[in-house]
Formats: structure tokens, C-alpha cells, sequence
């Protein structure tokens, strides 16, 4: 499991300094079902930490830069901000993607292009900065990286959620309210994928997966405002 991270840490411009947690950062849970002899972790601790820091470091952020906006706005904000989406792309422009340790399956399913295996793995390359480097280099990666998104974010009104947009477009539209439902769920009760349709009628319009209901909801209305050319 070595791995050469140097045009990594150049590009994000970190060097991490516990190499253990880098690697870590990079193995996906999937990777360990064929490797059981070998007894590595997962990423996902550090994935739930991440995730923690980059709301704590992006709340701080719109609380200082944003003194004219309410609670209300800033949350849609940092939901915009931190949303899987976002973290997708700015993993697949740092391609953490060809890092990634995964399985067989996983690999020839083109799981180093899913979003939410992307997104998970740039929270938890926050997580080995913040827990290798300190917290004053994991506020820098994500102010260069994430937090510059803000303007765009609401210059195009990106903060205003996908299944509000829909909601609003579709009765507009179609004069009906859509609804959600569960196509599948994978992996045990703890740790669950979910993929949910965003369905117009009995016609499904859209499909998303997330690590919460929530996520892929937003995620298949997001799919569902594209189909129908919506956005």
C-alpha cells in the first residue's frame, strides 16, 4: 500500500505530517472486505471528523464574513458550502479519486467517480490534516479549497436547495408537489447508501444516493431538475 502523494501535498500545498493518516484518508470500506488479512481501518472516523471541522471552520467563516446575513441565510450557506456535490468536484479537481484504495467491484464500477465516495474522501483528508497538521493548517486547506466557492454560491443562488427548486418549478410547472421514494439500501444498519427516486406522478424523474436519506433526496432532485431541463 505505497503510495506517492508528493503531487498531492504540492497541489493543496500541505505536507501531511502523519503518513499513516494520509493513507488512511484514501481507504474506502469496500477496500476491506479483500483484505481482511491484512486488518487495515477504513476511512470513515476520519470522514466523521472531517466532517465536523469543515462545519465548525465554515460556520466561523460566514459568521465573520457575513455580518449583515441571518442565521437562516447563513445556514443555507454552509449547507451549500459543505453539500456533497461541492465536495465532489473539488475532490475530482485534487483527483483524490486515483488515490483511493477500493475493491475489485467497486473499482469496475467506477467508484472513483462517484460523488459520494469523492465527497467522503475529501472530509476525511480534512480529518488527517486537522488531526496530523493542527487545525490552523486544515482552515487554510479548506478557505483555499471550499470556502472560495461562497461567492459563486450565491451569486447563482446555488444556496437555495435542490428540492425546494424542484418543489417550487414543479408545481409551477406541472401543477403537482413531488414526492420521494426509496429505491435501495446498501450496508449494514450503521453505515447505509441509500438511493432515493425523486418521482413526479408514479414517473421517476431522478435518482440520487447519499449516506442519509436527506443527502440523496437532494441529490435525485438536483438529477431531476437536470432531466427536465429545469436548471
Amino acid at each position: 500500500m505505497e503510495t506517492d502523494y508528493t503531487e498531492l501535498e504540492k497541489i493543496i500545498g500541505l505536507q501531511i505530517k502523519d503518513r499513516e493518516l494520509l493513507k488512511l484518508a484514501f481507504i474506502h470500506k469496500s477496500y476491506l472486505n479483500e483484505h481482511k488479512e491484512d486488518r487495515p481501518r477504513d476511512n470513515e472516523r476520519l470522514e466523521f471528523l472531517g466532517d465536523a471541522v469543515l462545519e465548525l471552520i465554515a460556520t466561523k467563516h460566514l459568521y465573520t464574513t457575513c455580518p449583515d446575513k441571518t442565521e437562516g441565510e447563513m445556514t443555507a450557506f454552509r449547507s451549500a458550502l459543505v453539500k456533497g456535490k461541492n465536495l465532489a468536484g473539488i475532490a475530482d479537481k485534487l483527483s483524490l479519486g486515483k488515490y483511493l484504495f477500493l475493491s475489485h467491484g467497486e473499482e469496475k464500477s467506477g467508484g472513483r467517480k462517484k460523488n459520494y465516495i469523492l465527497a467522503n474522501t475529501l472530509e476525511a483528508l480534512i480529518g488527517a490534516i486537522y488531526l496530523g497538521n493542527g487545525h490552523e493548517d486544515a482552515e487554510k486547506f479548506i478557505e483555499k479549497f471550499i470556502l472560495t466557492k461562497l461567492d459563486e454560491i450565491i451569486q447563482n443562488e446555488l444556496h437555495i436547495d435542490s428540492k425546494s427548486r424542484f418543489q417550487e418549478i414543479c408545481q409551477e410547472k406541472e401543477e403537482v408537489t413531488p414526492h420521494y421514494e426509496i429505491i435501495s439500501e446498501e450496508g449494514p444498519d450503521h453505515n447505509k447508501i441509500f438511493t432515493m427516486g425523486a418521482y413526479i406522478g408514479d414517473q421517476l424523474i431522478g435518482k440520487g444516493k447519499g449516506s442519509s436519506k436527506q443527502k440523496a433526496e437532494d441529490m435525485a432532485a438536483e438529477n431531476a431538475l437536470k432531466n427536465k431541463g429545469w436548471i
